[in-house]
């Protein structure tokens, strides 16, 4: 729910990290506290299939389900926080304040 004037932020890949350590962020973030069951193939975050895209929604599952816990947005500095909402067509990327 997004309530006006508060501050959210979303954790994406950042776009200089190479798609091979983007893979093995990937990877842990999913097997780590990351939702990433609407980046498989037929599900709403599938689309587009790049490795930026699909990191993008894990790092930001991960953050937004572990923060609470003491998590951050680094991956090994394969990732960056963004006030800007990446969420795009049908594929919602949540944030938990």
């Amino acid at each position: 729910m997004y309530v006006e004037g508060q501050f959210h932020d979303w954790c994406i890949a950042d776009e200089q990290t190479p798609d091979d350590e983007l893979v093995q962020a990937l990877k842990w973030a999913c097997e780590n506290g990351a939702n990433c069951t609407k980046i498989q193939e037929n599900q709403p975050c599938y689309l587009p299939n790049t490795v930026k895209e699909h990191a993008s929604y894990a790092f930001n599952s991960y953050y937004q389900n572990m923060k609470q816990k003491g998590a951050n947005c680094y991956f090994n500095s394969a990732a960056l926080l963004t006030a800007r909402d990446p969420s795009h067509d049908v594929c919602k990327f949540e944030v938990i304040p």
